[in-house]
């Protein structure tokens, strides 16, 4: 069994910001995969479903970003998973905008959700992350991560939730290096 996390923030006037792009792949796996119903659990949204053969738990923290930790912590603990079982989908500004990179461990680079997850379990997880780009000067970050998609990029977003989603089977086996390979092929392509 695996747990499964994307980050955002709970809320409509957020549903559609780069910070929430790791809640858009949790709907959209759940969806393409033919998940479960969803299950207020853990200070979240769970829903349950396979990928491939493995068992996927699937998890939003209906927490604040900066308090995802909370609601990893609990799930982890509560099915009795360690560390090494859980992935986080999460926005990341230091690569470009719709690229995906698995990446195991490492620090935090000031992402408020894995900051939180760390200090709950550790650094220990394998983390998926989400290209959204930089807007080019430290003073613009907050106000560019708290922001929508632009109409202009919603195409580009969607390929890259479809991707992921597709490709999901290699991630659920353990093969990142073949998931990312996967997605780039699938994104060259348009």
């Amino acid at each position: 069994m695996q747990l499964w996390v994307g980050l955002g923030n709970p809320g409509q006037q957020y549903a559609l910001h780069r910070h929430n792009v790791g809640f858009m792949v949790a709907d959209v796996l759940a969806d393409m995969h033919g998940f479960g119903p969803v299950q207020k659990k853990f200070s979240g949204w769970l829903q349950e479903g396979r990928i491939g053969s493995e068992k996927i738990l699937l998890l939003k923290p209906a927490t604040f970003m900066n308090e995802s930790g909370r609601a990893v912590g609990e799930a982890l603990r509560f099915y009795k998973l360690e560390p090494d079982a859980l992935t986080v989908f999460h926005d990341e500004l230091d690569l470009a905008p719709f690229k995906v990179k698995v990446k195991q461990g490492g620090g935090t680079a000031g992402h408020n959700g894995l900051r939180s997850i760390d200090q709950h379990i550790g650094p220990d997880f394998r983390r998926i992350r989400l290209g959204i780009g930089h807007p080019g000067h430290k003073d613009r970050v907050t106000g560019y991560v708290l922001g929508n998609y632009a109409k202009a990029e919603m195409d580009d977003l969607a390929d890259m939730l479809g991707a992921v989603s597709a490709e999901a089977e290699w991630l659920a086996k353990g093969d990142d290096a073949r998931f990312m390979n996967e997605i780039a092929l699938r994104l060259a392509e348009d």
